[in-house]
C-alpha cells in the first residue's frame, strides 16, 4: 500500500515490461494509407480516438474495475473483466490488450503484490484486458482513481505517438506538440469516466476499427497492431 500517485510514473512507463511499443493500434495501417500523413492528422486521429474510440471505453472499463477493486466485489469484478474482452473489435485489438494486460498484472504480482490483484486472480483465471489489469493494481495499492485515469489515457496517447514517430510521419518536436495539444481531450476523458458505469459504454471510431482490421493483412509492417 503507497498512498501516492507515484507508483503510476513506473507502471506506465516504457521501462515497465508490458511491451506497449509492439502497438500502433492500427496506427500503422492509417499512416499507409495516408489518413494520418503529418502533425496535424495525427493530432485529429488521436483526438477522435479519445473522443469516440477504445482510449474512453477503456478508462470507463478501468474506472469500473477500480471501484470493484476498491469495494471487494467479485461478481462485479468478472462482469468488468469478461465484458473487456468481448470488446475487442478485432483479433488484434484482442491481442493487444490481453499481451499488455496478461504482462502488467504478472509484473505487478511479483514487484508490487497486494491483495487486491490476489483476490483478481482468485476471482478470473483468464486472460487479462490491459485497462482491468491497471484498475485492479491502483485500487490495490490505493493510487487514486483521480490521478490512474489520467496517467492511464496519457501513456496511450504517448505511444501511439511515439509509434507514428517510428513510422517517419511525424519527428520527435511534433510529436510533442501532439502530445501536448491533446491533453485538454485527455482531462475531457477523464472527466466522462468519472460519471461513467458500463452502461455509458460505446464508441464511433469507425476508421480506427478497419484500421485494426486491416493492419492484420498489411504487407510490411513495424508493429503487431
Amino acid at each position: 500500500m503507497t498512498g501516492s500517485h507515484l507508483p503510476l510514473f513506473i507502471w506506465l512507463s516504457p521501462s515497465f515490461p508490458v511491451g506497449a511499443f509492439a502497438y500502433s493500434h492500427g496506427l500503422e495501417w492509417a499512416c499507409e494509407a495516408a489518413d494520418v500523413a503529418d502533425a496535424v492528422t495525427l493530432r485529429e486521429w488521436l483526438g477522435d480516438l479519445l473522443a469516440h474510440g477504445a482510449p474512453r471505453s477503456d478508462a470507463v472499463l478501468l474506472a469500473e474495475t477500480y471501484r470493484a477493486g476498491e469495494a471487494a466485489d467479485a461478481r462485479r469484478l468478472w462482469a468488468v473483466a469478461e465484458l473487456a474482452l468481448a470488446l475487442a473489435s478485432s483479433s488484434e485489438r484482442r491481442l493487444e490488450t490481453v499481451t499488455q494486460g496478461d504482462a502488467f498484472l504478472s509484473m505487478i504480482e511479483k514487484t508490487w503484490p497486494c491483495d487486491a490483484v490476489s483476490d483478481f486472480r482468485r476471482v478470473w483465471t483468464g486472460s487479462v484486458a490491459y485497462p482491468v489489469a491497471v484498475g485492479v493494481a491502483a485500487a490495490g495499492h490505493r493510487v487514486a482513481l483521480a490521478e490512474a485515469l489520467p496517467a492511464f489515457a496519457l501513456a496511450f496517447v504517448s505511444n501511439l505517438v511515439s509509434a507514428a514517430v517510428r513510422v517517419g510521419v511525424v519527428g520527435q518536436t511534433d510529436g510533442q506538440r501532439v502530445i501536448a495539444a491533446l491533453v485538454p481531450s485527455v482531462q475531457d476523458v477523464v472527466a466522462f469516466a468519472h460519471a461513467s458505469s458500463l452502461d455509458d459504454l460505446g464508441g464511433a471510431a469507425f476508421r480506427s476499427d478497419l484500421a485494426g482490421l486491416r493492419h492484420e493483412t498489411q504487407y510490411t509492417r513495424l508493429f503487431r497492431s
